[in-house]
């Protein structure tokens, strides 16, 4: 997980929410970090973490 330090740099650039719930960001952010850090796709690495699937 992103620190508050390194969200805190981010966040600016995040759309702002208009009435739908939002996802939490940080969590997206960091798992679009984990497949680049790791070399995935996101179908061998993600399956469930983000989008609640399997």
């Amino acid at each position: 997980m992103l620190s508050e330090r390194q969200m805190a740099r981010i966040s600016p650039h995040f759309p702002l929410s208009h009435g739908v719930p939002r996802v939490d960001d940080r969590r997206v952010v960091s798992g679009i970090v984990y497949v680049i850090k790791n070399g995935l796709q996101w179908k061998e690495g993600l399956s469930g973490i983000l989008c609640g699937g399997p």
